[in-house]
């Protein structure tokens, strides 16, 4: 046996090395990643990024009663969807009808219990909007259910477009032209039938 081998003893240490063994770095690092993901929100999917403060973006939308998009916005997840209730009535394009001139306004808009605000309901109604809002703590989301899955299913249509179901685009402008993109191809199938 040589002297100086080394056999027998620990490696030298090289750079960024700690003294702790490999398998005391791993339980280490475990119990540190497994810190933020509770049981409550699941280890493989992680927190929601709609949660208030977390990055992410949501499309707002307004339709007609047959699901075509009239309106479309986005926003940053962490904004209130009341916020843009009075953007997208604003941005609804005049509509030609059989008869008249071209109307600018819906009849009647139905929202669920995230649009119940004193404030909202006073601005649909000087503008001659007949809201259908839900209230908070007095009337159930069911109601609305009979309104509410046409939009239900306009989503579901934009999430099909891969470039909408999760966001590449840095910038919110390419990620609105996108998602108007995706509403015209939607009223251009149905429409096209």
């Amino acid at each position: 046996m040589v002297e100086g081998s080394g056999v027998g003893q620990a490696p030298p240490r090289g750079p960024g090395r700690t003294g702790r063994p490999r398998r005391a770095r791993l339980d280490a690092l475990r119990d540190r990643l497994g810190e933020h993901a509770g049981p409550q929100r699941g280890a493989l999917t992680g927190p929601n990024p709609v949660d208030r403060g977390k990055k992410g973006s949501k499309i707002h939308l307004i339709t007609d009663r047959t699901g075509l998009p009239l309106s479309v916005g986005i926003s940053g997840a962490n904004t209130h969807d009341s916020q843009a209730l009075i953007p997208l009535v604003k941005s609804i394009p005049p509509i030609r009808s059989r008869r008249g001139r071209r109307r600018r306004r819906p009849d009647k808009l139905h929202g669920d219990k995230g649009y119940d605000y004193d404030h909202l309901r006073r601005w649909l109604r000087g503008r001659g909007i007949t809201h259908r809002i839900a209230r908070k703590g007095v009337e159930t989301s069911q109601r609305l259910g009979r309104h509410r899955w046409v939009i239900e299913r306009t989503m579901a249509w934009l999430a099909g477009c891969r470039r909408l179901h999760r966001r590449y685009e840095r910038k919110a402008e390419h990620f609105l032209a996108f998602t108007s993109i995706a509403c015209t191809l939607i009223c251009y199938r149905r429409l096209a039938k």
